[in-house]
């Protein structure tokens, strides 16, 4: 560890996630492109050429060309998945409620003596196939 000083240390492993950061801004452009329904096969394929041709070249212009307009797929996706999860949620959700509701109906009227056991077991079983 002597002959590699702490200075030098930092120094690789600010490289090192330098390096991580620029991989991921290239996969994160490359996902875009590919991504983008408003961009005809031509224009990814250009587009595709030029980030990994010239890629440092290339992801600048693709970022100041068409930043924006990935920003806004980006929130468009983000948008879709939480409406797709709020869907699933409340479609699992509505699915088992009616019965927690009936259920919870059923046990007040018990609670109040209003049935017996035996027809709170009979209507919860009922509720319950």
């Amino acid at each position: 560890m002597d002959d590699y000083p702490l200075l030098n240390f930092f120094w690789t492993m600010l490289w090192f996630f330098l390096w991580v950061m620029w991989f991921f801004l290239l996969f994160k452009v490359i996902t875009d492109i590919f991504r983008d329904h408003t961009l005809g096969g031509w224009g990814k394929a250009g587009w595709l050429v030029l980030v990994l041709v010239l890629p440092f070249l290339g992801i600048l212009v693709y970022l100041i060309a068409r930043g924006r307009s990935m920003r806004e797929r980006d929130l468009k996706q983000a948008e879709e998945q939480q409406a797709r999860f709020r869907s699933y949620v409340q479609q699992t959700a509505g699915s088992g409620g009616g019965a927690a509701d009936e259920l919870h109906k059923l046990s007040a009227l018990k609670d109040k003596g209003d049935i017996s056991q035996e027809e709170f077991d009979r209507a919860k079983a009922r509720i319950l196939a």
